[in-house]
């Protein structure tokens, strides 16, 4: 009878692994640290002479895992507080068409990470209110299994699941912009903001826009995020065509949505994702990603 190795048991669940951590931490090199703590456990148990078989290695490694996660919260939330300027996900880039093999694999299963968008609603919650909603919300553990992975009631679960859900729906309620329609708004933005029009960026803007510029104080970035359209207009129309001069732009899919990369030569410059109102008209939050500690994990995406 086959028995899979250690290695190929934890590898096999490795991308389920990643998406949870990713999306209750929003950095990728937390999710590394978070993920080899776990094989070391894993492989440890695993390995001991007198270890008893585990019979759901899935469940034993969500449980592993998502704890460890939520230890590393407390160190995330210091670095955080002394961040330089506003604080955005590490950007998770893919291709813009389909791949296929064991690329298509992995694509499908970090797609399941959430917008850009929502994971900055979900920086507003708890620790714990985050965890409870990722795993409920979007993998679609139910409560009596996310009770067992806590350690807490079911009861406890349902409330964190309840008051989480209705903080994130507050703030962003669900809809999802047709795909083709997010590349188009994404293009006719860029024109506009490089091309320095004004007036564009005025009929593209929702009045209740927000630009987040994270450059960590090492790349371009604001020191705080600018709210409503004329004050973001008019910093785009007089700051993008200097700072964008010579950028080349390719479009890729950023969390699972239509997005651009700027590139300055060979060099990414920056990652830039929209998030439009529920009709698709108009930009409610632009995002843009400079820091280079956050770009040096995206490889070239073709």
């Amino acid at each position: 009878m086959y028995h899979p190795t250690t290695t190929q048991v934890f590898d096999d669940h490795r991308e389920l692994l990643f998406s949870i951590v990713y999306n209750m931490l929003g950095s990728v090199a937390d999710t590394e640290d978070v993920l080899q703590e776990t094989w070391l456990s894993w492989a440890s148990r695993s390995q001991a002479p007198d270890a008893e078989r585990i019979d759901n290695p899935r469940a034993y490694l969500v449980r592993i895992t998502v704890n460890r996660a939520l230890a590393h919260q407390a160190a995330v939330s210091r670095r955080r507080e002394t961040y330089v300027g506003p604080w955005l996900p590490e950007p998770l880039v893919g291709p813009l068409t389909g791949s296929s093999g064991d690329d298509a694999a992995e694509a499908t299963v970090r797609a399941e990470s959430v917008s850009m968008a929502l994971l900055v609603v979900l920086e507003t919650l708890t620790p714990l209110e985050r965890g409870v909603f990722v795993l409920h919300e979007v993998f679609g553990y139910a409560h009596t299994e996310i009770a067992d992975i806590l350690g807490r009631s079911p009861a406890a679960i349902r409330q964190l699941a309840h008051r989480a859900r209705e903080h994130v729906q507050a703030r962003r309620p669900r809809y999802e912009p047709d795909p083709q329609v997010r590349q188009q708004v994404t293009e006719r933005f860029l024109a506009a903001a490089l091309g320095g029009d004004l007036d564009a960026l005025l009929r593209l803007l929702a009045p209740e826009v927000t630009l987040w510029g994270d450059g960590g104080g090492k790349g371009a970035g604001g020191l705080r995020p600018l709210q409503g359209r004329d004050k973001v207009a008019r910093l785009l129309a007089a700051v993008a065509p200097r700072s964008g001069r010579g950028l080349q732009v390719a479009y890729r899919r950023v969390n699972g949505d239509p997005s651009a990369l700027l590139f300055a030569g060979d060099t990414l410059y920056a990652v830039l994702v929209l998030d439009l109102t529920p009709d698709g008209d108009q930009v409610r939050g632009i995002y843009a990603v400079a820091n280079p500690d956050k770009l040096s994990h995206i490889e070239n995406v073709d």
